[in-house]
């Protein structure tokens, strides 16, 4: 695992690593605007996960996501979370973060 001191950093360097992929999350899917094809919260892999947390401002706080789509495509989620976390998409988030946990207990 890499440690990263900001999210651009982890960016880049997922994107120099492959990840080239922009996901998104909308309408509870995953979704990149490069693909024609849209995911459930268990149709894809997480393989790395980074969080930030902002010293003092709740708009700092994010998790950036690793993801493997099934056809291999590899891919980034930045999603932020706290005051400005996107109602619309908290189940998808929520299944998200489980999938996490669980995994760090395994």
């Amino acid at each position: 695992m890499y440690a990263y001191d900001t999210i651009t950093e982890a960016v880049a360097d997922l994107k120099k690593r492959g990840y080239t992929h922009d996901f998104n999350i909308s309408n509870n899917r995953l979704r990149s605007d490069n693909l024609d094809t849209h995911f459930g919260h268990d149709d894809f892999e997480i393989k790395e996960v980074y969080r930030f947390e902002g010293p003092s401002d709740p708009a700092d706080e994010a998790v950036v996501f690793a993801i493997e789509a099934p056809s291999g495509t590899l891919g980034i989620l930045v999603d932020g979370y706290g005051a400005y976390n996107d109602d619309e998409n908290t189940e998808f988030v929520k299944q998200l973060h489980e999938r996490i946990v669980d995994r760090l207990k395994g």
